[in-house]
């Protein structure tokens, strides 16, 4: 069963999100290290949390890998050097969702 890994940006007032460093040297990064092993990745910027409210989160980022081992395989090889990224585009902690993708 597919294995989704999805990274959830919270915003906040003193919020830092570079989109352009994110595109730009971030997912390639990601590329480099994990292409190989996963299905795809989809990024959505939060634009709005409903009619006139500001977005709760910034970004999501979802990873989609075939199954759980290669995911646990990817985050033991180089997930550090991907983790160690964020600092240079966001000032903010990520929030993690690891689960079982059931409809897509």
């Amino acid at each position: 069963m597919p294995t989704t890994l999805q990274v959830i940006y919270p915003a906040r007032e003193d919020a830092i999100f570079d989109y352009d460093y994110y595109l730009e040297t971030h997912l390639p990064l990601l590329q480099e290290h994990w292409g190989e092993v996963i299905e795809g990745v989809e990024v959505t910027k939060g634009l709005a949390s409903g009619p006139d409210v500001p977005p709760a989160y910034l970004a999501i980022a979802t990873i989609t890998f075939p199954d759980m081992e290669a995911l646990d395989k990817a985050m033991s090889e180089t997930g550090g050097v991907i983790v160690d990224d964020v600092p240079n585009f966001t000032n903010i902690r990520p929030q993690i969702l690891i689960g079982d993708l059931i409809h897509g």
